[in-house]
């Protein structure tokens, strides 16, 4: 809800309904989950998305505003699970079928941590990743950069000498498309997504149909950057070791 770009985001109307509501309605569509889970801050920003949850018999764990790795943490044990599957909740067009097909992947190879994210293929907003609890316990032990605390799998993919890594690509590179919400316009292009989706299961195939239909869709949330939230994380980093180094 503290979301510094589009403050209260995930409580925004998306077809009438809150975009969380989207989110958690989209991700309980994939086979391969046992449980969705909410983890949210202890703030009080972040009291009426809990609330929201509370009500709607959503699972909600909450901690840490900005050290979000020992949030996951600590909903993964509180759940005694064994396995991870991290989906951003402002990603309200996520595609239950990706998110089985990298699940399936993760459960037939060998792999500490698996994604389509670490060659960016997909577009963005449908990121999924998968890690063991094991690979989560070990970060939450040995992370300790402010961006390797806020994101949560940073330190993971950044130690591949450490972890067993794996990535999952989409026949065609689709990463310059933005099927996130960071910006207001974001949120007015998935409005204008959805205006043209019917309720119920649609994938990435549907939603780059109408980018065909309607072309225009796709210039609301042009230029902005790729994991922009990262990047600002890495300049903190560096800030802080100047700071130390008393520059």
């Amino acid at each position: 809800m503290a979301s510094t770009r589009l403050p209260g985001k995930v409580m925004a109307d998306l077809a009438g309904r809150p975009l969380i509501y989207h989110v958690v309605d989209r991700v309980r569509r994939a086979r391969l989950l046992d449980l969705v889970l909410v983890a949210t801050s202890d703030r009080d920003s972040d009291d009426r998305l809990a609330a929201y949850c509370a009500t709607h018999e959503i699972p909600c764990v909450r901690g840490s505003e900005n050290d979000v790795l020992d949030r996951y943490h600590r909903a993964a044990h509180t759940i005694g699970a064994d396995v991870v599957v991290r989906l951003t909740a402002d990603c309200p067009l996520l595609d239950p079928g990706v998110i089985d097909d990298v699940i399936a992947v993760f459960r037939a190879g060998y792999f500490d941590y698996l994604s389509n994210t670490l060659e960016p293929t997909f577009p963005d907003g449908l990121d999924v990743e998968v890690f063991s609890v094991q690979a989560l316990d070990r970060t939450w032990n040995e992370a300790r950069l402010g961006s390797e605390r806020e994101h949560v799998t940073a330190y993971i993919w950044k130690h591949p000498e450490r972890f067993r890594l794996g990535g999952v690509k989409h026949t065609e590179d689709l990463s310059r498309l933005r099927w996130t919400v960071d910006e207001p316009q974001d949120l007015e292009f998935v409005r204008g997504i959805y205006a043209h989706l019917a309720t119920g299961s649609y994938g990435i195939t549907d939603v780059l149909r109408v980018l065909h239909e309607h072309p225009e869709l796709a210039q609301l949330n042009q230029g902005f950057a790729r994991n922009e939230g990262y990047a600002k994380s890495l300049r903190a980093d560096e800030a802080a070791a100047k700071g130390g180094c008393g520059a």
